[in-house]
């Protein structure tokens, strides 16, 4: 086993059993390595120890309990996210993210939490870089035929860091109009690389599959919300299974890898006026991050 295959190991091994005691007993076994020298292994390339790598996991899976799950009790959060107190899960959250666990349910500042969230990113991004061509070998690209769906949507427009509080109204608004994920699905349109638009100039729409009999609910304001349709027509569709933080790896190989591979092989493809989107088939935090399931669609002509 190399290096990039051990750290890549040790990386998914946490990722998969957050919910389980993860001390380095347990962890530096599962790496094959001494105990002695698994903690300077993990800094060296991580960047951060692997106490601090599980602890950083467990509080993102936390922040978006507090802030997507409202019915859910601060204390079982703390539970639910691996943390044996509640007292030691406050200290902690309130630490790294400079915000109570309550606080941050009632106005989270989710510019600071990315910031603090960025060594993750970091990990994850060094981790595709050293596995992107295995990666790539095992994508699938089906052309399908897209049917036509009405879709209402919120927009979020400004920086990528801050989207997390247009989720939180999106959230609130189908909770009020009875649309939840379960009987209405999930979609995202993107309108620009979220690394290289500036921030003023950045959209993202959240959307939800709406049936031809929906009403809006009598008590809520609708002016940020946004009647569309999805049109019909062919599109090229990867799905990707894992955190968004990687997702881009599968966007960037149906707009470089397949899309000049498929236009050589049949007649030139062209794409269609409309956005690349997603639909969101599962979504953190209800499944494990890596275990998070999007359908990413290109529209073609």
């Amino acid at each position: 086993m190399n290096h990039n295959q051990r750290i890549q190991l040790i990386f998914q091994y946490i990722e998969e059993h957050l919910d389980d005691a993860l001390d380095l007993d347990v962890l530096s076994r599962h790496a094959y390595l001494s105990k002695y020298h698994f903690q300077r292994f993990c800094t060296a390339h991580f960047g951060i120890s692997a106490t601090q790598l599980v602890k950083l996991l467990r509080l993102k899976k936390a922040a978006f309990l507090l802030a997507y799950r409202k019915p859910i009790k601060v204390v079982d959060i703390a539970v639910e996210s691996g943390f044996s107190s509640h007292e030691g899960f406050s200290r902690a959250f309130k630490q790294h993210f400079n915000q109570s666990p309550s606080d941050f349910r009632k106005s989270a500042d989710w510019s600071l939490w990315n910031e603090n969230y960025q060594s993750i990113v970091s990990i994850r991004n060094h981790l595709m870089t050293n596995h992107i061509e295995s990666i790539e070998t095992h994508f699938q690209v089906d052309m399908i035929d897209f049917p036509e769906i009405q879709v209402a949507c919120m927009t979020h427009k400004g920086s990528p860091r801050t989207l997390g509080s247009t989720i939180s109204q999106f959230i609130a608004w189908r909770k009020l109009n009875r649309l939840s994920p379960t009987k209405s699905r999930t979609f995202n349109f993107l309108y620009g690389d979220p690394k290289t638009t500036p921030d003023d100039e950045f959209q993202l729409d959240l959307a939800c599959e709406l049936s031809t009999d929906f009403t809006f609910a009598k008590d809520i304001n609708n002016s940020a919300i946004n009647l569309l349709s999805i049109p019909s027509g062919r599109c090229a569709k990867i799905r990707h299974i894992g955190s968004d933080d990687t997702i881009d790896v599968a966007v960037n190989y149906l707009y470089s890898t397949w899309f000049k591979h498929a236009s050589q092989q049949n007649t030139p493809l062209q794409l269609r006026d409309f956005p690349l989107f997603f639909e969101r088939v599962s979504f953190f935090p209800d499944v494990s991050e890596h275990e998070m399931i999007t359908d990413i669609f290109l529209p073609i002509e």
